[in-house]
């Protein structure tokens, strides 16, 4: 019973990891291609994701223990305290500046426009103009961007990191079930590849319909996530400090 909740929760978290930025909504806009698609150029970008994500995971797996048993008396201190709580004010400031209704108003019009150079470029990359080479450094560039931008919102990843490093009693079993974590992450997307290859123009609409949206949200989704974080930060440090006992 216990195993299968551990078992749950890491997929619902890998889930939730599946509708960011670089696993979701950059997919469904290399889909949108109206010319056909290039198999080989998607999955690229998908195992580039998969592969940066899954380094990050054991970076932070493996040296957590490492810096907690040498640094983790410093992180209780009172002095470190107050700086999360600071943190976590800044981060709430951030999210609230980013979800602005000016913020919302610019990507309404985003969502809104169509043609321009982005999409000549997008064109050019999953159709086949730009030659093998050109597209793989393109598309490896655009996997690394995307992680990295999601590195300081990635708390779904970092909860499932901590469950899989508390549960699993050995490095490799971690490693693999990270891997497996990482590879859920990537399903959506997968699915809508078949969905583009197979039934393009029943899922086009739908696709159309989803990429106005991502782009429309997923800066408040962004702006959401950071305040979670925030909030977190910032109520465990007020937890930690006793300032309202």
């Amino acid at each position: 019973m216990a195993f299968l909740t551990f078992t749950s929760s890491l997929v619902v978290l890998a889930l939730i990891d599946s509708m960011s930025f670089g696993t979701l909504l950059i997919p469904v806009w290399l889909l949108m291609t109206s010319r056909r698609v290039r198999v080989d150029r998607f999955l690229i970008y998908l195992l580039t994701v998969v592969g940066l994500y899954f380094l990050f995971g054991l970076i932070i797996m493996f040296s957590a223990d490492l810096f907690l048993n040498r640094y983790g008396s410093l992180l209780e201190s009172k002095q470190m305290l107050i700086g999360q709580f600071i943190l976590g004010i800044l981060l709430l400031i951030i999210s609230q500046l980013m979800d602005s209704k000016k913020a919302r108003l610019r990507a309404s019009e985003r969502a809104a426009q169509g043609g321009g150079r982005i999409l000549n470029w997008r064109q050019r990359i999953m159709g086949g103009k730009d030659s093998s080479k050109s597209a793989l450094i393109t598309l490896v560039g655009l996997a690394l961007t995307a992680v990295v931008l999601e590195i300081a919102t990635m708390l779904p990843y970092l909860a499932a990191i901590g469950l899989i490093t508390v549960e699993s009693p050995s490095w490799s079993i971690c490693s693999l079930m990270l891997l497996g974590y990482c590879i859920i992450m990537i399903l959506p997307a997968l699915l809508l590849l078949v969905g583009r290859l197979v039934a393009h123009r029943t899922l086009e609409p739908i696709l159309i319909r989803l990429d106005k949206w991502l782009t429309k949200n997923a800066q408040s989704m962004t702006a959401w996530i950071i305040g979670i974080v925030g909030f977190l930060l910032a109520a465990n440090a007020i937890y930690a400090l006793d300032w309202f006992n």
